[in-house]
């Protein structure tokens, strides 16, 4: 489900679950993990980058349908877990974006430092109330963190969809370079900040980051109950499972 390089000593996490890097409890547990390893093995930034086309289609519907309420509580825990990981991750993160990233997809790349999208016909964004699912206080959070207040509530409100120059616009990714070398500049982003003063870099990020870590730091399980409660709800499981009978037919 993941893929590792190193290069020199930038550490690359790569999803890699076929067709469209779903996520689903164990990716992202597997992503924890990666996160974790990378910390402690004396790396001095992070790549997260996906397929060629596909940085990630978000969380994994058809699968999360089969869940009763107590996994699907659980589910919440390592979404929102992983979360609250990469926002607290002592090393500088920057997502290269090589493709499609809407919904959790994008949430992923909102708490990297640094965002790069591959150039193409290719779309990013919150669009979860497009498919019946309210994204809750701690996503816009992030999106309004990143765009503003104007930005994320015209964004979040209608589940809009942004083609690569035009989340660029709105300062949802940062730069948009050519899908071949999405990567590579990547890795650059990570060498230069990587050749910083690492103290000064690991000081100013905290303090720079703080707010994003106290956005997830102290969900409950009252508030994993409540996504519970909108998950379940009338509306949105049909929703969903319109979507779900969508995905099937394209396969």
């Amino acid at each position: 489900m993941l893929e590792i390089f190193n290069h020199e000593s930038v550490r690359e996490i790569r999803l890699a679950r076929p067709p469209v890097n779903a996520l689903n409890a164990a990716l992202l547990e597997r992503l924890s993990n990666a996160l974790d390893d990378a910390q402690t093995a004396g790396c001095s930034a992070i790549v997260l980058s996906g397929r060629p086309g596909m940085f990630s289609a978000g969380l994994d519907v058809p699968e999360l349908l089969t869940l009763d309420r107590a996994d699907m509580l659980r589910q919440w825990q390592v979404f929102f877990g992983i979360q609250a990981r990469l926002a607290a991750c002592r090393l500088p993160i920057v997502a290269a974006i090589t493709g499609h990233s809407p919904a959790g997809g994008a949430v992923l790349a909102l708490y990297c430092d640094y965002r790069i999208m591959a150039n193409g016909n290719f779309r990013i964004g919150l669009n979860e109330v497009q498919v019946g699912l309210f994204p809750g206080p701690v996503i816009y959070g992030v999106l309004r963190r990143q765009v503003g207040a104007r930005v994320a509530d015209r964004l979040i409100s209608s589940g809009m969809l942004l083609s690569p120059d035009e989340a660029q616009a709105v300062g949802l990714v940062d730069r948009v370079v050519e899908a071949g070398v999405v990567i590579a500049a990547a890795l650059e982003w990570a060498r230069h900040i990587s050749s910083l003063p690492p103290l000064a870099v690991a000081r100013t990020r905290a303090l720079a980051r703080a707010d994003l870590v106290g956005l997830v730091a102290n969900l409950s399980r009252t508030d994993y109950e409540a996504m519970n409660e909108a998950w379940f709800s009338t509306e949105t499981q049909a929703t969903l499972r319109q979507l779900a009978e969508r995905l099937q037919a394209k396969r």
